[in-house]
């Protein structure tokens, strides 16, 4: 095998890796620390499209984990970059909250429900059955369909909840259109925010706690891949892949020496 070189630059899921339902995961903290005097470029990612930098900034902050706006990649802000290459001063029909209408605005997308470039649909706290039958009569009239991420449920207190890539496939039924997914597992979303901070895949590491999206994008971008147990993914589980991470760990904990 071809040996890597040092990690110089640092990719991290947020949920399930730095917390869990709102709590800290123990050495998280100590680990975001250990980046920031390491001077390493490095950015924490999230599917979730709801917040924008500055909320999950503030929420994190609340936690006791405090990370510059800048070093954090949503799959908001991933998609808009994208659009904003494909279709400059673009339209779009969203769903979604406001991390993605943030987003969206900042690259000089116009937001509209009349004859709109793209149907755009991102996680929500609350997914209306008009905005869904709007979105399908606007793709079958020739809107084209991307959505946020692909994760078909997300976390609760009360247990899973349906989330875009479940409001996704009900719309593809409806109209015989699949969606472009930017967020995680599309490596894409991995090269902009490589690219955002200066870093290079060669040189540079995925963490995450999910086989599915954070290893098969970290996989496919180029990069090492570190999966940790704290979150949605068990031994048993990663047996069931075809592909492999890098190196397994009990806890982001188990990563700091390695900044």
């Amino acid at each position: 095998m071809t040996e890597r070189k040092p990690i110089e630059s640092w990719l991290t899921d947020m949920d399930g890796v730095l917390i869990h339902e709102g709590v800290p995961i123990p050495g998280a903290g100590a680990f975001i620390k250990k980046l920031r005097e390491s001077g390493k470029p490095f950015l924490v990612l999230t599917n979730n499209s709801i917040y924008t930098a500055r909320d999950l900034q503030a929420r994190l902050a609340g936690m006791g984990l405090h990370l510059p706006v800048e070093n954090i990649w949503t799959s908001a802000l991933a998609t808009a970059k994208f659009l904003a290459d494909q279709s400059p001063n673009g339209t779009a029909y969203v769903i979604g909250e406001a991390g993605l209408t943030t987003a969206l605005h900042d690259v000089g997308f116009v937001l509209t429900d009349s004859s709109p470039d793209f149907v755009i649909l991102g996680e929500t706290r609350q997914y209306s059955f008009e905005a869904m039958t709007k979105a399908v009569r606007l793709i079958n009239g020739g809107a084209r369909f991307i959505c946020t991420n692909p994760d078909e449920t997300g976390p609760s207190a009360e247990g899973p909840l349906p989330a875009t890539g479940s409001v996704a496939a009900l719309i593809t039924k409806a109209t015989g259109k699949d969606p472009y997914f930017v967020g995680k597992p599309n490596p894409l979303m991995m090269r902009h925010g490589l690219n955002t901070i200066g870093a290079h895949s060669e040189t540079s590491a995925m963490i995450g706690d999910r086989m599915d999206t954070d290893v098969l994008a970290g996989l496919e971008a180029g990069m090492e891949t570190y999966l940790v147990r704290t979150g949605l993914t068990s031994d048993a589980d990663i047996a069931k892949y075809p592909f492999r991470p890098t190196a397994v760990f009990d806890s982001i904990a188990d990563l700091i020496d390695l900044v």
